[in-house]
């Protein structure tokens, strides 16, 4: 969640993407494009979806406890929209006021996963699913949402636990989906576009974090 800068926040429309060929594009690449955006559309439609059990989670440890369902849309990522980002959020409180505002269908938002001081790891929102994390419909569409109970301003929150833990979590995730380990691809909220939120925040300590889900990734799970 984070600190706000302004009062917006939520799943913002974004402008229609178009798709531009040049006229030197071959052939053979338009078709790829045109059979990619197939299958797109194909798990876009009404009654397309993977098989779902209430209660999976998508990370081997996690505790499920289910999010609102005004606070994230259901997909079948990445199927229908690719996942290349991880986005980090500090709660701004504890992790049950997390929990709770989560579970708020007036909240409008939610990330997919919560990671407590301890290290104990909560699934509120598939992987599959797009949760209202970021404050920008295009990155919602195209991320996964880890929260970290405390504060910005009190470094003492971000715990060696969390960080672990939340390593581990970030490296599975990355391996599931082949996003590749770096600043590009996993990012705080602030460095969302169009963001009213400052998490991580200042203390947070990104060189120890990819360092260890370097580490985690060439662990075995």
């Amino acid at each position: 969640m984070g600190e706000r800068k302004a009062s917006k926040d939520g799943d913002r429309k974004v402008g229609r993407r178009a798709l531009l060929i040049g006229g030197t594009v071959a052939a053979a690449g338009s078709a790829v494009l045109a059979r990619d955006e197939l299958a797109r559309l194909w798990w876009r439609a009404p009654g397309v979806e993977k098989p779902r059990k209430e209660g999976e989670v998508d990370y081997t440890g996690a505790r499920w406890v289910a999010a609102s369902d005004a606070n994230w849309r259901r997909a079948d990522r990445p199927d229908d929209y690719g996942i290349d980002m991880v986005v980090v959020h500090v709660t701004q409180g504890s992790f049950h006021s997390a929990v709770k505002a989560f579970q708020d269908p007036g909240h409008k938002a939610a990330a997919h996963y919560i990671v407590r001081r301890d290290g104990h790891v909560t699934q509120m929102i598939r992987e599959l699913d797009v949760a209202y994390h970021a404050g920008n419909r295009d990155y919602n569409e195209r991320s996964v949402g880890i929260e970290h109970e405390g504060f910005v301003d009190r470094p003492q929150d971000l715990t060696d636990e969390m960080y672990e833990a939340s390593a581990r979590l970030t490296a599975r995730i990355c391996a599931r989906y082949d996003i590749p380990v770096d600043r590009e691809h996993i990012i705080g909220h602030v460095e969302v576009p169009g963001t009213d939120h400052t998490d991580p925040g200042r203390h947070w300590d990104w060189e120890k974090y990819m360092r260890l889900i370097r580490r985690a990734r060439t662990t075995p799970a």
